[in-house]
C-alpha cells in the first residue's frame, strides 16, 4: 500500500509541476492591458492596503518568489519583477497577499511562522534519526525503537507544517485575485488566466502535503510492525 501511495504521490507531483510550468509559460505570453510589471502590481497592492514598511526587490532564479516576514521583503524572480504579463501580475499579487496576511495577523500564517524553527531542525536531522532507528531495530537493539519514534515525531512536525501551509497559500491567492479584480488590474480577458495560474500553483502544495502524510504513515506502520 505504501508503494502505491509513494508512486501515486510522486506521479501526481510530476504532473502538477508539469502543469504549473505549462500554465506559467502560457500566461507569460499574455500581456496585461495596463502594462504594469510585477513590481508595479506588488507596490500598488501594498499601498492600497496601507502597508508602507514592506520592500519589493528582485531575486535570481525561477519560481523563487517569496515573502519574508522577518525582513518584510517581497522577493520577485526576475521574470516576474520586470515583466508585464498575466503570470507576473498573479504571482506578484499572491506574494503581496502574504504580506497582507502578516500585517493583518492571519492565524494560519502565525502558526506556520511559529513552526519554522522546529521544522528547520526536523528537516536537518529527521532522515539521520529515522535511518539510525531502523538500523538499530534491524540489529535487535531496543534503542532503535525509541529513536524511530523520535524521528516520527519530527516528521509529524514537517507534515503538520505542510498542511498548515495549504490555507496560507489558498488565502493569499484569494486575496490576490479579489484585489486584482476590484482594483481593475485584470480585465475580463486576463482575470481567468490569472486565476488559472494561481490554481495550478496551489496544487503543488496539496500534493506536497499528501506526500508528506503518506511517508509519515509509512514510518508509523514500520514502527508498529517492528514493535510487535
Amino acid at each position: 500500500m505504501y508503494w502505491i501511495l509513494l508512486i501515486g504521490t510522486a506521479l501526481a507531483g510530476w504532473l502538477v509541476q508539469w502543469n504549473l510550468k505549462n500554465k506559467f509559460k502560457k500566461y507569460s505570453s499574455l500581456d496585461m492591458d495596463n502594462g504594469m510589471t510585477g513590481k508595479d502590481v506588488a507596490e500598488r497592492m501594498l499601498r492600497e492596503n496601507g502597508i508602507t514598511d514592506v520592500r519589493v526587490v528582485a531575486t535570481n532564479g525561477l519560481l523563487t518568489d517569496n515573502y519574508n516576514p522577518v525582513n518584510r521583503t517581497i522577493s520577485l524572480s526576475e521574470d516576474v519583477y520586470g515583466s508585464y504579463n498575466v503570470t507576473a501580475a498573479a504571482v506578484a499579487a499572491h506574494e503581496t497577499g502574504h504580506a497582507i496576511q502578516h500585517a493583518r495577523a492571519y492565524g494560519p500564517l502565525k502558526m506556520r511562522s511559529a513552526l519554522v524553527p522546529v521544522v528547520s531542525f526536523s528537516s536537518r536531522w529527521v532522515t539521520w534519526i529515522i535511518f539510525g532507528g531502523l538500523l538499530l531495530m534491524g540489529s535487535g537493539n531496543r534503542i532503535g525503537s525509541s529513536l524511530l519514534l523520535a524521528g516520527i515525531f519530527l516528521y509529524a512536525a514537517i507534515t503538520l507544517f505542510s498542511f498548515i501551509t495549504l490555507p496560507v497559500e489558498i488565502d493569499a491567492s484569494k486575496r490576490a485575485l479579489a484585489w486584482l479584480s476590484n482594483a481593475g488590474i485584470t480585465s475580463s480577458r486576463t482575470h481567468f488566466p490569472a486565476q488559472d495560474a494561481l490554481k495550478a500553483a496551489a496544487y503543488t502544495y496539496v500534493v506536497a502535503a499528501l506526500s508528506s502524510l503518506a511517508t509519515l504513515l509509512y514510518y508509523i506502520w514500520i514502527y508498529l510492525g517492528r514493535r510487535d
